[in-house]
């Protein structure tokens, strides 16, 4: 799923860091086959994250995933022809670890227009027996 746009992307970083990313041919426009794919591989590392919590695809993602879907796209533009930067890093980090605790359930994603994450199967069920001794050491 995406969980950003172009737009996003240009209201993030500037349209002329975008062009910087995504430019292979050096037209001096952004490339939109090239950002559409970050985003898209952005998206798919957030799913991986996430389904284990929450039922895929999310009928209205949240905000706070548009921000790190842009981040973690920044991150997968950079390689050939241009660095990474530690903001770059930084901020991919700070998005993975974000997912992690989601993952973990440390986190929700919040405002979830469905409700609350996916049940989980390890859940702790407690039943009370019968006594089958008296306190005097004979039987019930």
């Amino acid at each position: 799923m995406m969980y950003a746009t172009r737009d996003d992307m240009v209201a993030r970083f500037g349209e002329g860091e975008v062009i910087a990313l995504t430019d292979r041919a050096f037209a001096g426009a952004v490339d939109e086959t090239v950002l559409a794919g970050a985003l898209e591989a952005a998206g798919v590392e957030i799913d991986g994250y996430i389904s284990s919590r929450y039922r895929l695809p999310l009928g209205l993602p949240p905000k706070i995933l548009t921000g790190y879907a842009c981040d973690i796209a920044r991150y997968r533009l950079c390689g050939s022809g241009t660095r990474v930067t530690d903001d770059i890093r930084d901020r991919y980090r700070d998005a993975v670890r974000f997912l992690e605790l989601v993952a973990a359930g440390k986190v929700t994603l919040g405002g979830m227009p469905d409700g609350a994450p996916m049940p989980t199967d390890n859940t702790v069920q407690f039943a009370s027996g019968t006594r089958v001794f008296a306190r005097d050491g004979g039987l019930f």
